[in-house]
């Protein structure tokens, strides 16, 4: 049964009858990539005061909303395994999987493409959240004629159910890599990204040869269901913190109730990359005593030093608060390009001096707790 709350929003409504609301106000934000059993609850946005009447009043409107239940999920077989599935099929005798969907992630003004890549394992290979698929892609590796490419990896953006529930299916966040000439300006085609580009441009009803699962760094923690868990991505880092909150937010798991605190840290270019977006608000909207999500845009925000907002200078906004959840316990993860961690590194070495710690003590302590989590590529 779906919860619901009942709210007064207070609504300005000019007296001579003169009242607008834009229609975005109403639009229903779809999750178009899964099944639509779960889609985002309609929100209202009531910024829009008429500035022409000299005079209004204030009438009270009820809004009810709902929260909507959370989705049944099959087969629940797949919490009994105790221990993580682990390089079921290997690179010499990869799984042929097929690909169920491909869709644009990001918006037009977003520099650069992100894709979500829905692939049909049938069942065949399980995983856990925060693992990792290998994917070969077809054709001849250019530096051994003969030989099929390298494997590339990429991490699994979806729960072991998969977008649509049934433990069918997994899901990869993929940013297709090209190249620019640095004199000329223009794209050169010839040293692009063989993998990511292969996927991009796939089409339903592809083949696709993976290998895995792999990884156990980046499993969530399940021993304490009210943990809290600061996760911090930059781009397509975002692809297992997606898994995470999917599992504790949209699934309904029975031997899975999370009651702690999961708080997101995403840093992209501007609104048009965010990721997943639609989502993670839905979960702010829902459990607000339970998520937390911060956004850094690089090319949109500043820093308290009026240079680019990055997730390092996120950090340091809320690092009282950080320190303070680490230091009862909580768990930090990682997850993006390797470039990304000596600024967070530096940060976090700066605030902890300033609250007269030794940085490589406590990330030692934090290490040997096995409360850091880091995965970069």
């Amino acid at each position: 049964m779906a919860h619901s709350a009942l709210s007064q929003v207070p609504v300005a409504v000019p007296i001579n009858g003169d009242f607008s609301i834009r229609r975005s106000v109403f639009k229903t934000n779809s999750l178009t990539f899964h099944d639509k059993s779960w889609t985002s609850a309609s929100h209202m946005d009531l910024k829009t005061a008429n500035t022409r009447s000299r005079s209004q009043f204030v009438v009270c409107v009820s809004v009810q909303e709902v929260i909507k239940p959370k989705v049944a999920v099959q087969p629940l077989t797949l919490e009994d395994v105790k221990e993580p599935p682990l390089h079921l099929y290997k690179n010499k005798e990869p799984y042929t999987g097929t690909i169920v969907s491909v869709e644009r992630l990001v918006g037009p003004n977003s520099p650069g493409e992100t894709c979500h890549v829905v692939i049909d394992h049938d069942g065949n290979v399980p995983f856990w959240e925060g693992q990792s698929y290998g994917v070969i892609p077809p054709g001849e590796n250019p530096k051994k004629p003969g030989s099929p490419h390298n494997v590339r990896l990429y991490s699994i953006a979806s729960t072991r159910y998969g977008d649509y529930f049934d433990g069918k299916t997994a899901t990869l966040c993929v940013r297709r890599a090209v190249y620019y000439d640095p004199e000329t300006g223009k794209e050169d085609p010839m040293k692009k990204g063989v993998c990511s580009n292969f996927l991009c441009d796939s089409k339903p009803g592809d083949k696709v040869q993976i290998t895995g699962p792999s990884g156990k760094i980046m499993l969530l923690p399940e021993d304490d269901l009210s943990a809290t868990h600061i996760m911090i991505a930059t781009g397509t880092g975002v692809a297992p913190f997606r898994g995470y909150l999917r599992r504790m937010f949209m699934e309904s798991v029975p031997t899975f109730k999370f009651g702690g605190l999961a708080w997101l840290f995403l840093g992209v270019a501007n609104r048009d990359s965010l990721l997943y977006d639609d989502e993670f608000s839905q979960y702010l909207h829902d459990y607000p005593d339970n998520f937390r999500y911060d956004c850094a845009l690089s090319r949109e925000q500043k820093n308290k030093s009026g240079g680019k907002m990055y997730v390092q200078d996120k950090i340091e906004e809320y690092s009282d608060e950080i320190f303070k959840l680490l230091d009862g316990g909580a768990h930090i993860y990682f997850c993006g390009l390797k470039g990304m961690m000596p600024g967070i590194q530096d940060t976090l070495k700066k605030v902890a001096e300033q609250r007269g710690e030794k940085w490589d003590e406590k990330l030692s302590r934090l290490k040997k707790n096995k409360q850091w989590h880091v995965e970069v590529y």
